[in-house]
């Protein structure tokens, strides 16, 4: 069973045991996070429930397995004939999510 959320702005789609890499939240290793915007479900053999814009009832559960950071970027600014230079660096924090149930 697979289904499609929204989660922060983008529309993700999931099954049974993926883990995601999403934005960062206050929530602990190990906690559990339940998202209730479900756009669609389904089963991959063409019974698939459509939501208009969310499906009633239907619930996506997964457990915090981890905080990370992402890649580092560097950020770098530059004015010529001036001799202004600055350079500076930036690593965005996420949440892994394993998503370990599909109710709807």
């Amino acid at each position: 069973m697979y289904a499609i959320i929204e989660d922060s702005g983008s529309q993700i789609k999931v099954n049974k045991g993926d883990v995601l890499q999403l934005d960062h939240r206050p929530i602990e290793d190990g906690g559990e996070i339940v998202f209730d915007r479900v756009l669609m479900t389904g089963t991959g053999e063409g019974d698939a429930k459509l939501g208009q814009p969310y499906l009633k009832g239907a619930t996506v559960t997964g457990k915090v397995v981890r905080h990370e950071l992402g890649e580092k970027l560097d950020v770098f600014k530059f004015r010529r004939r001036t001799g202004y230079k600055r350079k500076t660096g930036h690593r965005q924090p996420y949440i892994a999510v394993e998503i370990t149930d599909i109710k709807g």
